[in-house]
């Protein structure tokens, strides 16, 4: 009997064929961590099971028998035992997800991999006359102690599994288009090191310590030199203005060259900054080489994408841009489609820009998935802030961290921009009459809510309104207007959310913080006097709390911390009071710092893949999604969202007109007949009927009359 793995048409692709590509492929994959058998294993057994007589009945027959094709390879794996028995998860799990271990007692229907191990599957054994089981000679961590050896191996099944998965799927991509499959990796990463040394050639030969671009060149000096060390854990604590994008680029680059390394990864928090960073890397390194990966980027709208779609997949291009969430949600994924991309983190420089914001409800297990990178992937990692966040005692090895920008303690004086004030407790008249006063001022606040009333009460000629009430095209539009009336020095005041804070590039004579963490305070007063134009006696950065209690989701101890370390007399703003801070949290967050439990889901080589799976998210599913269609494109994409239902790429599109709210705020709008349910389909998506509840000057207003109804 010929054992066939796919058909298209006239054309036949052999199981053995199948599997022999695969396992080239994964294995090369996994050499980039030194586990090429591992690789070359998992792809020559994840298919054995399409050996079965009813499988190839199915496939060339056209049965409609279900055939399970996946267990068969993990229980050759676990009848080997030993190391073979933990490949047994990446090919039971490689198209319904790595399991749970489960329990013995399982029966043969349970989603465990203890249960596909008592699972009774259709007759197999044919694959011993076209395979032998590979050889597995190294070990997962050859001789190096872990000091969470479960920790460890799970994240060793992880990468391999990826590696079987991605190539898995390449492979029969290939076969299935033929070879064409408009894939294209970009340039080599010595090529983009050259790019960038030529672009800032004119930048080197600058050598005077007393101006702000005499300092930037110090830095990236210093990083370029730093790329030649050996891998490991860095940090690049640079302060506001300081040059960090193209500083990190340099060092990432060079380090990547110097030790062989396949790509650059930059791991950032807010899409904003995401943005901001691909297009001076796609100006500096060609756009064929830069993949910015997260969920505003459309690259299905046209054939001309194709390539970068396709990577956006599996991360194969030498330059990724992208988010927290996706980067941490990926590494603790059990599914196929978010795993595929995680070996391509492997030998990899990634660098956590704006490090302060590593989620802190997730951090121990984030922490320890990095320094596993680190360890036992041959990756380094760079930590790039101006708020240097106290996480060394997080890493359990107690890896050494290499300070990438040379005499930090002098970077930070000569880079000071303003005067840090605390003006204590006042009342929103009080500050009302402070913003008056002045002519160009940004004020921030904690909520939306409080946001709103402060404008409203201002409202006036060069009065601005910025919050996550307005959706994101409309916010873009009015940034570029406060821009303007920046520019020609214009009055011009700017009432704001947390939003502003970090990658937005705005420069005001002064600023105003409500109290908050000392990491967005800091971050805040970036704000002003941006460009050292002005002198630091005149430019102001004043702290103030209102005198009413605010709930802050997920704010309150951040506020606590920072309360009680200005009380005590701590200049916030040096780099001693930004680590005594981030220590003080840390102290006081305790165990919340993994908040869900996920390393104890990782014990006595017991691995809940799955339920981890599930546990890990980010961005935890409580806000509403309301869809505004005031402006024509937006009309268009309801009407296309109506007729089609969900999809991928209309969605991503309607995001650019849609407001994010929390549940007690749509309860509030629903309750006066403001919103309808766009489709059935589709899940806490809402269309916003009465039009006049969003303005152009403050978005959604969230001030709504108890009792008030609209009658359809």
């Amino acid at each position: 009997m010929e054992y066939l793995a796919h058909i298209d048409g006239e054309r036949k692709q052999t199981n053995k064929e199948h599997l022999c590509g695969t396992a080239l492929l994964a294995g090369d994959f996994a050499e980039r961590f030194g586990k090429r058998d591992w690789g070359y294993c998992c792809g020559m057994l994840h298919d054995i099971g399409k050996y079965s007589a009813a499988f190839q009945e199915k496939i060339q027959n056209g049965s409609n028998k279900r055939v399970d094709h996946s267990t068969a390879g993990a229980q050759v794996c676990s009848e080997k035992g030993d190391m073979y028995g933990f490949m047994s998860y990446c090919i039971a799990g490689h198209h319904s997800g790595l399991p749970d271990r489960g329990s013995s007692s399982d029966v043969g229907n349970a989603p465990t991999l203890e249960g596909r191990k008592n699972k009774k599957i259709e007759d197999y054994n044919a694959y011993k006359n076209e395979i032998q089981v590979p050889e597995v000679k190294t070990f997962p961590f050859g001789e190096k102690e872990t000091p969470n050896t479960d920790f460890s191996m799970s994240m060793f099944i992880r990468m391999i599994y990826s590696c079987l998965v991605d190539a898995d799927f390449l492979d029969t991509e290939r076969f299935m288009k033929r070879g064409q499959t408009q894939r294209e990796s970009g340039e080599a990463i010595e090529i983009l090191l050259e790019k960038l040394e030529k672009h800032v050639a004119g930048w080197l030969t600058n050598e005077d310590m007393e101006t702000v671009n005499g300092r930037r060149t110090e830095i990236l000096k210093n990083c370029f030199a730093c790329g030649e060390m050996e891998r490991g854990l860095f940090q690049l604590t640079v302060p506001t203005g300081g040059g960090k994008t193209i500083a990190s680029l340099a060092f990432a680059l060079r380090h990547a060259a110097n030790n062989d390394m396949d790509r650059v990864i930059y791991v950032i928090p807010y899409t904003s900054i995401i943005e901001q960073n691909a297009e001076v890397f796609r100006r500096i390194l060609g756009e064929q080489n830069v993949l910015e990966n997260h969920c505003n980027v459309d690259y299905e709208s046209s054939e001309e994408l194709k390539p970068m779609q396709l990577a956006s997949e599996n991360w194969d291009k030498p330059v990724v841009v992208t988010t927290n969430v996706q980067f941490f949600e990926s590494l603790f994924a059990n599914k196929s489609s978010k795993c595929r991309k995680l070996h391509n983190m492997t030998n990899s420089v990634i660098v956590f820009d704006e490090a302060q914001m590593l989620p802190t409800d997730y951090l121990k297990p984030c922490i320890a998935a990095m320094e596993e990178l680190v360890s036992n992937f041959h990756s380094s990692i760079v930590l790039c802030t101006a708020t240097q966040p106290a996480l060394k005692s997080f890493f359990r090895s107690k890896m050494p961290v290499t300070e990438l920008c040379p005499r930090v303690d002098e970077q930070f004086c000569f880079f000071e921009r303003v005067t840090y004030q605390n003006i204590g407790t006042i009342s929103e008249e009080v500050l009302i009459e402070k913003l008056a006063g002045e002519h160009q001022a940004l004020c921030i606040v904690n909520t939306k809510k409080r946001a709103q009333t402060l404008y409203q009460k201002m409202r006036g000629d060069g009065v601005f309104h910025l919050s996550t009430t307005m959706y994101p095209k409309h916010r873009r539009r009015i940034l570029e207007k406060i821009r303007r009336t920046l520019k020609n020095n214009e009055k011009c005041i700017l009432i704001s959310t947390s939003l502003v804070e970090a990658g937005v590039d705005l420069d005001f004579c002064t600023v105003y913080r409500q109290l908050a963490g000392v990491d967005s305070m800091i971050q805040a007063a970036g704000r002003c006097n941006r460009e050292g134009k002005r002198e630091i006696k005149d430019s102001f950065a004043f702290i103030f709390q209102f005198k009413e209690k605010e709930n802050i989701p997920g704010q309150q101890l951040q506020i606590d911390v920072s309360k009680m370390l200005l009380a005590g007399g701590e200049d916030i703003s040096s780099l001693r009071g930004i680590e005594k801070y981030f220590t003080e949290l840390y102290h006081f967050r305790g165990e919340s710092l993994d908040k869900k439990k996920i390393l104890e889901e990782f014990k006595d080589k017991r691995y809940n893949f799955a339920k981890v799976g599930q546990l890990f998210k980010l961005i935890e599913e409580n806000t509403i999604t309301i869809f505004v269609s005031k402006e024509d494109e937006a009309r268009e994409l309801l009407c296309r969202i109506e007729c089609q239902g969900y999809t991928k790429a209309g969605m991503r599109k309607a995001g650019q007109y849609c407001v994010q709210l929390y549940e007690n705020e749509i309860k509030k709008l629903q309750g006066a007949g403001m919103l309808k349910p766009v489709s059935e389909d589709i899940k806490d998506f809402y269309e916003l009927i009465n039009k006049e509840q969003y303005t152009d000057d403050m978005g959604l207003d969230l001030e709504i009359e108890s009792g008030r109804a609209i009658m359809m």
